[in-house]
């Protein structure tokens, strides 16, 4: 999976749709192999965004847990420090 695509689910404060739509972009930039897409491909490129975006919403809304929400700071720390841990020279 790709590094770039965070966790969503269970944070406080809830997740945006823009964090949703980065995350569908990043995906589909994965999937596709383009970082850009061509002119002949845009169309089909950003559908498939759109789709990912809403289709990740929905499992997002639909989805229930016992577990008190994360903190992102926290969240942001802890993949800092195994970043820092994995390129330490």
């Amino acid at each position: 999976m790709c590094r770039n695509i965070r966790t969503l689910y269970n944070f406080e404060p809830a997740t945006t749709d823009e964090e949703i739509r980065e995350a569908a972009l990043q995906y589909v930039r994965k999937v596709s192999g383009f970082n850009k897409p061509s002119q002949a491909n845009e169309e089909a490129f950003n559908r498939a965004v759109d789709e990912v975006a809403h289709t990740t919403s929905h499992l997002l809304a639909a989805l229930v847990t016992n577990a008190p929400p994360k903190d992102r700071e926290v969240e942001a720390a802890k993949r800092k420090a195994r970043s820092a841990q994995r390129f330490a020279a």
